[in-house]
């Protein structure tokens, strides 16, 4: 165990007459990886504002060690988007920008990126951003509150990358199983009041907090026992002289006893959805059709067969069209061109981020998810599905305009699993969920036997509820035939890195059906390509290094000429300099990208060949 970096002492805090956390007591120490997990509202985001002082404890101490660094990414940034990132980024970071920009390459930031305005970036590339700037501040601490909210999936495995080899500790925050299990080697609790940390991964967590609930369990059934022995005794010969000693000093033990406050455990959902309305085997079908908006063409020449029972994942780079495909599928915008072509008694329910927005707010808990249940749907099968999503005794006749973000949510949810629809139409619908009901909604569709197509950035999420993918990249629906796990695999071996992205108007068919797909691997082919490239990264590293000498002695003419005076071509020799200097340093970069290339394709080769 390293150095300790920060401490809080009986932390206690508190917002009125509700308490978040007391008597709060945990350390963080030197390069431990620690994932914050608790349910919404349970203080996560408070405890980090206290930690870079932008809040304040009411009771207790947080002493910080002389070393620590701290680095902060909250889920909003205040900067100037009118910036640019070359220019953000020298103004406000430690760290030189030649250095930054060549850690950047390992995030996947080019020069074209830091050359751009932030304004102009999307979300992800921000991110990277966020997360350079946070290394140009050297920290030794980070930390991070939902960085995965709304990334996509290839920055999710960047920031997961870079999270695994991070040097320095982290405090994580967030609901995302699967990442929180590939990055972090210690859980910090915070849940009723109490913070708690774990040492080891998510899944020694749920293994170490059961077995922490039985012994309680078993030491205050013991203390209960002994408790009532100590009582009896004091009852049958208290009164009686040869006994009263004995009875009074018994008395005195039970009041020096240490109780055992056995807290009441956080209520766990449990979702049951009702079973959807039979279909034919066809759900539907779409041929040639166009998704866009106006005259904006987003998707061409889409063309989709879905078969019942089959949950389906789209997956893709944000801004590439999964959330158009949905809405054009799920009738919320008109096909530009094509026509949808309905099973037998196919009828749809369709989630997204805006849902929650639409309900009424004079309703009640109740009310709203009982307004949208199918006439078949029971008054106590909406109670049950209230139940489930956390709604429970008085709090289903709560107003829906005094609920919040995530309860709206969940209020809109309920509707969705009450009609009964044998297709669920799903855009992200974990957002603004606890820990608790993420994993009761993932569990409930992955055992739903109507028909799913959903889009998430939740990984787990995904890899257990989807049975088949479907990729939208460039204008093309490819349906990937394999799992979640093994597509992920695929993208971080660069598998999928070759497609043909040149082509937006070609036809692609993608039949999603009850039949096994499968695809072949070809060992001869994958090593001739890995060798392929291995060779390619060789030659642009030579001839990098080769025009890097030749411009090196270029510059150092030019400083000596400079140093001599220069002078009436002074001005044209300074440029001439800051030109030459910005190649060098241009061709330091794609040679350090070829490098990292080269390093990682003859590893891939060395495990290919074993």
């Amino acid at each position: 165990m390293g150095i300790t970096l920060l401490q809080v002492q009986g932390g206690h805090k508190g917002f009125g007459s509700r308490v978040l956390f007391e008597d709060a007591t945990f350390a963080i120490n030197e390069g431990e990886h620690v994932g914050v997990i608790g349910p919404n509202g349970a203080g996560k985001t408070t405890m980090f504002k206290i930690l870079v002082d932008q809040e304040h404890l009411d009771q207790g101490l947080v002493t910080k060690s002389q070393q620590l660094r701290l680095g902060y990414l909250e889920q909003e940034s205040d900067w100037n988007v009118d910036e640019k990132v070359e220019e953000y980024l020298a103004k406000n970071c430690i760290k030189p920008l030649w250095e930054l920009k060549q850690f950047g390459l390992k995030l996947g930031l080019t020069e074209q990126h830091f050359q751009s305005h932030l304004k102009q970036l999307s979300g992800g590339y921000r991110m990277r951003v966020k997360l350079l700037f946070l290394i140009g501040q050297e920290p030794n601490l980070l930390l991070l509150d939902e960085p995965t909210n709304f990334l996509d999936l290839e920055t999710l495995l960047v920031l997961e990358s870079f999270l695994q080899e991070f040097k320095g500790a982290f405090l994580l925050i967030s609901h995302d199983r699967e990442f929180l299990r590939r990055v972090t080697d210690h859980i910090l609790e915070v849940e009723a009041g109490d913070i708690v940390k774990f040492a080891g991964n998510l899944d020694d967590y749920f293994e170490q907090k059961a077995m922490l609930a039985e012994l309680l369990q078993k030491q205050a059934l013991s203390q209960q026992a002994k408790k009532k022995s100590i009582m009896d005794f004091v009852t049958r010969f208290g009164a009686k002289a040869t006994k009263a000693r004995q009875a009074q000093s018994r008395l005195k033990a039970l009041e020096k006893m240490e109780m055992i406050e056995l807290k009441a455990a956080p209520t766990h959902s449990h979702i049951q959805i009702p079973p959807a309305s039979p279909t034919g085997k066809m759900i539907l079908e779409l041929e040639n059709g166009e998704c866009g908006y106006g005259d904006k063409v987003i998707l061409k020449n889409v063309n989709l067969r879905l078969e019942r029972g089959n949950h389906l994942g789209i997956v893709g780079l944000n801004g590439a069209g999964k959330s158009t495909l949905l809405k054009s599928l799920g009738q919320q915008i008109p096909l530009l061109s094509g026509a949808i072509k309905w099973g037998h008694q196919v009828s749809l329910s369709y989630f997204a981020q805006h849902t929650p927005e639409a309900l009424n707010p004079e309703h009640t808990v109740l009310e709203a998810m009982a307004s949208a249940a199918h006439k078949e749907v029971t008054q106590q099968e909406v109670l049950n599905i209230a139940g489930s999503l956390l709604f429970s005794g008085d709090a289903v006749y709560k107003k829906v305009k005094i609920l919040s973000g995530g309860e709206k949510s969940r209020v809109a949810l309920g509707q969705i699993l009450l009609q009964k629809s044998p297709l669920l139409l799903l855009d992200e619908p974990t957002n603004h969920l606890d820990f608790d009901t993420v994993e009761a909604l993932t569990t409930a569709l992955e055992r739903y036997e109507g028909t799913i197509i959903t889009v998430s950035h939740d990984r787990g999420f995904i890899g257990r509820v989807a049975n088949k993918i479907l990729e939208v990249n460039h204008g093309l629906l490819t349906l990937y035939p394999g799992t979640y796990d093994e597509y992920v695999w695929s993208l971080q071996k660069g598998f999928l890195a070759e497609r043909n992205l040149d082509l937006p108007e070609a036809k692609t068919t993608s039949t999603v059906s009850s039949a096994t797909d499968s695809s072949k691997f070809n060992y001869k082919e994958e090593r001739k390509r890995l060798e392929g490239l291995i060779k390619k990264a060789q030659k642009l590293i030579e001839d990098c290094d080769k025009k890097i000498a030749e411009l090196s002695k270029k510059r150092d003419a030019l400083n000596e000429s400079l140093a001599t005076g220069g002078g009436s071509n002074a001005a044209s020799l300074a440029k001439d300099l800051h030109e030459t200097s910005a190649h060098i340093e241009e061709l330091e970069l794609t040679m350090l990208q070829a490098m990292e290339d080269q390093h990682s394709q003859e590893t891939e080769l060395k495990q290919l060949i074993g």
